[in-house]
């Protein structure tokens, strides 16, 4: 069963590796996530320029926002 943490969004691109591995890496510890594809809705990048990030993947917590595969931070919402 899928830990239900509808307030985590990954802010994702096609062809990004960080992004397959954070999105791999939330699935197989069951923590669902609202997933934005920057490429197919460029109209949330002005949104993730604002957070202070220029790179994908951008994830976004109640608590913090961060960017890269960070599996340590990633682990704390499992």
């Amino acid at each position: 069963m899928k830990r239900s943490y509808t307030m985590v969004t990954v802010y994702s691109k096609n062809n990004c590796v960080q992004c397959k591995m954070t999105k791999r890496f939330l699935d197989s510890n069951n923590v669902s996530y609202r997933e934005i594809n920057l490429d197919e809705q460029p109209e949330y990048v002005d949104q993730v320029k604002e957070l202070g990030f220029s790179a994908a993947p951008v994830i976004q917590t109640p608590t913090e926002v961060f960017s890269g595969f960070q599996p340590g931070k990633l682990k704390q919402l499992a």
